[in-house]
This record gives structure tokens, C-alpha cells and sequence, in this order.
């Protein structure tokens, strides 16, 4: 077991294992969101990281290095699964990887998240269309997206630049354009490993290995046992269901993010 006790965290002194057990425990909620319906994770981190007061750099950090360890997890298994198209995925990762690694040397520099509750908003609109899409479809007929590089471009920058922001940019509209959701799901994900591993190598870069906070170790934790789980989910559950579920976590993250800004 890991020895924890000598372990500093957040400047607040020395944790043990059930200091870091409500990380694990919220990094294993995360994830499953995340691996089933392909957005969440960064959300639900970040926002835990900046309310217990880690700044908005260090918190993507954290965050971003987490997504390594899960992102790996989770890419693995739905590749296991047949849920990644790879076509899709050499258009997303060139692109994707290059708005992230701009977005964290840009957050490293000057406070990028002003524009978050702008981005929120936009997120709520599209979470109310895909809702809307998810109650009128009628049959499993999906198509190619077509507009991809730069959609991957503006959220890979948005993740690392505002924090979670690849899964509900990208993936809702990929499905908003008619993408199968298993594979649109099981795609980002997979592509997100090497978005969070580029992120990561540009905050160590620009921060130092000291950005990185412990809280990492209890969302690594969790993340990693529930990233298989979330790969089986998403291949079992419907199109129709896996659409609204989408759309519904999509207007709760955001309109959460809203409030929490205007507050």
C-alpha cells in the first residue's frame, strides 16, 4: 500500500491514505463519467482543485498529469472494445495536441479562464441540442463529421487553457455533426491520452514539477480502476440513452460552471 504519511500536499501540512480516499473516490466517479460518455473528468477535477484553493495553472497541471495515467487506461480499453475510429483519430491528435500545448503555455503566462463562462454557455446551447436530438431520434443512422481539425484545435487549446474542456467541446459536436456515440466516445478518449501527456510535458516545462500537487495521487487512484468500466458502458449502452446522457452532464457541468462564475 502506498505510504502516504509523509506525503506533503497543498501546504497544508501531512496526509494519510484517508486524506487522499475522497480523491480516489471522486477520480473514480470522474472517470467513469468521462470513459462512458467522454467528457466530465477535467471538469469535476479542476473545479475540486481550484475550490480548496490550488490556482488555476497548477489545477490544469494536476489535472493534466491525472489524465496521463487515466486517459492511458481509458484509451487502452475501448480500444480493446472496437470503440475508437481511427480515421477520426489521426484528424483529432495533431491538431488537438497543438491547441493544448498553446493553451498551457498561455495559462502559465496570464489568467486564460476569463472566457470560461462564455465557452460554459456556448457548451449549455449545444447540451440543449444534442437533448433535443436524443429525444427525436428515431433510427441508429450516423455520419462522418467532417469539420474536425479545427474543432480539435479550439479544444485541445480550451483544456488546457480553461480546464476540461476537450470531452464537451469536442465530443458534443462531433455528435452534433451525426457521429455514432460509441465510437465518437471511445475516440476522444483514446486521442486525450496524448492531448494530456503534451499538456503535461509544457506545464513541467513552463512550472516545474512543484505545480503538481498530491491531491494527484488519490485522482490517479481512482481514475485508473474505473477507466475499464467506463469502456464497457459506453459500447452497452444505447445510441438514444448514451446521447441524452451526454447532453444531460453537459448542461449540469455547465450551467454549474455559470453559476460558479457569476457568484
Amino acid at each position: 500500500m502506498l505510504d502516504t504519511s509523509s506525503l506533503p500536499i497543498l501546504d497544508i501540512g501531512y496526509i494519510s491514505f484517508y486524506d487522499i480516499l475522497p480523491f480516489i473516490l471522486i477520480g473514480f466517479a470522474a472517470q467513469l463519467i468521462d470513459g462512458a460518455l467522454g467528457m466530465a473528468f477535467g471538469v469535476i477535477s479542476q473545479t475540486l482543485l481550484m475550490s480548496i484553493g490550488v490556482p488555476p495553472a497548477a489545477a490544469s497541471a494536476s489535472v493534466h498529469l491525472v489524465e496521463v495515467f487515466t486517459t492511458g487506461a481509458s484509451g487502452a480499453s475501448h480500444i480493446i472494445q472496437r470503440n475508437v475510429d481511427w480515421g477520426l483519430f489521426k484528424r483529432l491528435v495533431p491538431f488537438g495536441v497543438l491547441g493544448g500545448v498553446i493553451g498551457a503555455y498561455l495559462l502559465s503566462n496570464i489568467d486564460a479562464s476569463v472566457a470560461r463562462p462564455f465557452v460554459m454557455a456556448y457548451l449549455a446551447i449545444i447540451g440543449c441540442l444534442l437533448l433535443y436530438r436524443a429525444i427525436r431520434m428515431s433510427k441508429s443512422r450516423f455520419e462522418d463529421p467532417k469539420t474536425t481539425r479545427p474543432l480539435a484545435l479550439v479544444g485541445g487549446f480550451l483544456d488546457a487553457a480553461g480546464g476540461g474542456g476537450w470531452g464537451p467541446v469536442v465530443t458534443s459536436n462531433l455528435l452534433i455533426q451525426g457521429g455514432e456515440p460509441r465510437r465518437v466516445v471511445g475516440t476522444v478518449n483514446t486521442a486525450e491520452f496524448l492531448l494530456a501527456l503534451s499538456v503535461s510535458i509544457a506545464f513541467i516545462t513552463s512550472l516545474g514539477v512543484a505545480a503538481f500537487t498530491l491531491a494527484t495521487v488519490g485522482l490517479i487512484v481512482g481514475g485508473v480502476i474505473a477507466a475499464p468500466l467506463g469502456a464497457v458502458l459506453v459500447k452497452r449502452i444505447p445510441p438514444r440513452l448514451l446521447l441524452g446522457a451526454v447532453a444531460l452532464v453537459l448542461l449540469t457541468t455547465s450551467l454549474y460552471s455559470i453559476v460558479q462564475a457569476l457568484v
